[in-house]
């Protein structure tokens, strides 16, 4: 076969909870991902939640075989959104022009080995070229705006932002973001001597070609991070470890 890209790896590695807590985060192109292969990726990375967007019924159902917690909101409409958990833990939202971003509130009582809480909030960012431009780019702003509340209203707390934020570290958006979180694969790659990888290109089986699913981190450490391709999606999966 042909040699394995290096953000396709998905070699074996430790279970995350009780030292270190496991997020994927995935756009599953509207149900172009297949269901199969994105479950045999959470079981084979040990992931202990799995924030999805453009989340399909079909998606949705195989998922919740294997991480049975969580809240699940699959539609065919680009809008599908999901928050998948191994073990319970309180919802809520933020609210966002077109599509609210969900919250999981990780608790220590049912997630052992937390030694505070966490709160991971999966977000999709309205694309900017979609028509019309001026309708597309006044949501993406009170998408920042919101997200900026957000982090205003639980100043200190431990926070986990992740998802398709639509917007290259170059865009207004993602450096809104970064001036007040650290972004967890720029961390990784600092530490490794490395250059964060690409995670979005323009085919599912082609190359990715601009970054833009990312992780960004509020008083959490960064592990490890990584890029993993699911068969069948436009986007490649973000994996990042934390510190419990």
């Amino acid at each position: 076969g042909s040699p394995r890209r290096a953000d396709e790896a998905t070699e074996e590695i430790p279970r995350a909870m009780g030292s270190r807590l496991r997020i994927l985060s995935a756009n599953l192109l509207n149900g172009g991902a297949d269901p199969e292969a994105l479950c045999d990726l959470i079981r084979s990375l040990n992931v202990d939640v799995a924030a999805t967007q453009e989340l399909a019924p079909e998606q949705a159902e195989a998922l919740s075989e294997v991480l049975p917690f969580g809240i699940l909101h699959p539609d065919r409409q680009h809008n599908g959104m999901g928050l998948a958990l191994r073990w319970p833990a309180r919802h809520d939202r933020v609210p966002l022009p077109r599509r609210d971003a969900l919250v999981a509130r990780l608790h220590p009582e049912t997630w052992t080995g937390l030694s505070s809480s966490v709160e991971v909030v999966n977000i999709h960012v309205t694309a900017p070229q979609l028509p019309p431009p001026w309708q597309a780019f006044s949501q993406r702003r009170g998408q920042l705006r919101g997200l900026l509340e957000y982090l205003d209203g639980s100043p200190g707390g431990r926070c986990a932002l992740v998802g398709d934020f639509n917007a290259t570290p170059l865009w207004p958006l993602y450096r809104g973001l970064s001036r007040r979180l650290p972004d967890a694969a720029c961390i990784d790659a600092r530490r490794r001597g490395t250059r964060p990888r690409p995670t979005w290109g323009p085919t599912p089986g082609g190359p990715r070609l601009l970054r833009i699913d990312h992780a960004f981190l509020g008083n959490l450490e960064v592990e490890a991070f990584r890029v993993v391709r699911i068969p069948g999606s436009d986007h490649s999966a973000v994996v990042v470890d934390l510190e419990t």
